[in-house]
């Protein structure tokens, strides 16, 4: 019984795999949140097209660029 409890402690084989996991994590994390960055600097880049193509369309003030 002394020798299962000796070579248990010895043992580090789920050591490796909960590295792995806590490394998993972290690059999701990162993904997570270079998803959620990238998705508002989409949406602000479109929604600026749209209000430029909406001011040339209708007659209202020019765009930026001052051309339509």
């Amino acid at each position: 019984m002394t020798k299962f409890f000796r070579d248990f402690m010895r043992d580090e084989s789920g050591a490796a795999a909960a590295e792995y996991a806590l490394i998993l994590a972290i690059v999701g994390a990162g993904i997570a949140g270079a998803a959620f960055y990238l998705g508002g600097a989409i949406s602000t880049s479109i929604t600026g097209t749209a209000n430029e193509i909406t001011g040339c369309t209708t007659g209202g003030t020019a765009p930026a660029s001052g051309t339509c």
